[in-house]
């Protein structure tokens, strides 16, 4: 089983399981969302800029 087969399999999965609710559901906290992608490329920037150092 490839892994395009299995996230699709995956996927299908979890469009089936809304069942009658119309998609309808709770956002997902796009705040929270950016929050976190942002502090982990802030971390990936200073860990970074650490090993740029002239020396």
């Amino acid at each position: 089983m490839s892994l395009s087969s299995t996230a699709h399999n995956a996927l299908s999965i979890l469009a089936s399981e809304g069942g009658g609710h119309g998609g309808e559901h709770d956002p997902v906290l796009p705040y929270l969302t950016g929050g976190g992608a942002l502090l982990a490329l802030l971390l990936l920037l200073w860990i970074t800029t650490r090993f740029n150092r002239d020396r």
